[in-house]
């Protein structure tokens, strides 16, 4: 299976309604160290080879073109317990604000990818997110889509904030923000930090000998 073609017609992503965030307190972080980084986890993702915009992005950034485009800095933003305190507020809020429902079921179609009021699926939660922090301030270069496989190889959108810290991942599917290595996930493309309408493989190494994204850039 070719992600790109995926990608190209975002069949996949978000087919299954997810459990509402809240049920899932218990995962729920608060603070972030400061200090060193993990020693088990690589902090930072890497990127490859140019790659497909998903359709879904496409036709968002046509309906919300404001949101697709650059604004602020290239540099990963310098995190600090005010930040960190920024993004699991806006996390936590847009996760009990949105309740999971699949485009299918809302739409009666597949794959639209919008700013959401009362329901949505995981693309519509990133936006969301994505959209508050930038704002609030954030850099677009730091705030970004990225499309993966999740725990049960299903399609997953999730956003990933860049900070000097590492690459840390907002998710719907639980409240706790993790470093992006540490998600389980097997990350396929995400939006470029140029450019938010370019996309750009990720070279998510621990993945590349087992697995369905075996050898997919």
């Amino acid at each position: 299976m070719q992600w790109d073609k995926i990608g190209a017609a975002a069949i996949g992503i978000c087919m299954i309604a997810l459990a509402p965030a809240a049920a899932q307190g218990s995962q729920r972080a608060v603070t972030v160290s400061l200090g060193h980084g993990s020693e088990r986890s690589e902090p930072m993702m890497r990127t490859g080879s140019w790659a497909s915009q998903p359709v879904g992005h496409r036709d968002f950034c046509r309906n919300f073109p404001a949101e697709c485009q650059a604004r602020g800095s290239l540099q990963p933003a310098r995190l600090t317990q005010g930040l960190w305190d920024q993004l699991t507020s806006v996390n936590d809020e847009v996760n009990r604000q949105v309740q999971p429902v699949t485009d299918k079921e809302y739409y009666g179609t597949e794959e639209v990818w919008t700013l959401p009021d009362s329901y949505g699926d995981c693309e519509d939660y990133v936006l969301l997110k994505r959209k508050r922090l930038v704002d609030l301030g954030w850099s677009t270069a730091d705030t970004l889509v990225a499309v993966v496989f999740d725990e049960v190889g299903a399609g997953h959108a999730v956003l990933v904030v860049r900070t000097d810290r590492g690459d840390f991942v907002l998710d719907n599917k639980v409240d706790a923000i993790r470093l992006w290595s540490d998600t389980g996930y097997r990350y396929v493309k995400r939006q470029d930090v140029s450019n938010p309408m370019r996309w750009v493989a990720i070279d998510d190494t621990r993945w590349q000998m087992n697995g369905p994204t075996a050898g997919i850039r």
